[in-house]
């Protein structure tokens, strides 16, 4: 790791307003695009999509990121979850709405990407205890 890293690791998260209402806007998104693509094949699965988009980072966090964690992760799950809400938005989105909606929404998915690389880049480097 180097030093600039380690600063940033031991630091805190990065405070980028933008990145955190892309990142909210993309799974407010992934929240209603996904059971929304789901509920023609079946409501347990909607519900289902819901319980694990919402649940899983609520109950799932990385020490330092949030005020309060109920389970600790290590950095890479963190952002292995904010990819899960990206990939739901996007591909629910292309599966649910039309064309027009879905560029959108993608359009918000890559921006989100491009804005959470500080976020991640200190998620990855820091040592963050998993327990």
């Amino acid at each position: 790791m180097t030093d600039a890293a380690a600063a940033d690791a031991s630091s805190g998260p990065p405070d980028d307003r933008v990145a955190s209402v892309l990142r909210f806007a993309t799974e407010l998104v992934a929240w209603v695009a996904t059971p929304w693509a789901l509920s023609g094949r079946s409501w347990l699965l909607a519900a289902l999509s819901v319980l694990v988009l919402i649940g899983l980072p609520t109950v799932f966090s990385t020490p330092g990121d949030k005020a309060r964690v109920i389970v600790a992760v290590p950095g890479w799950a963190t952002v292995l979850l904010v990819l899960l809400q990206l990939a739901a938005a996007v591909v629910s989105s292309w599966v649910a709405w039309p064309a027009w909606a879905a560029v959108v929404v993608s359009l918000l998915a890559a921006a989100t990407l491009v804005t959470e690389r500080r976020r991640w880049r200190w998620l990855l480097a820091a040592d963050h205890p998993a327990a």
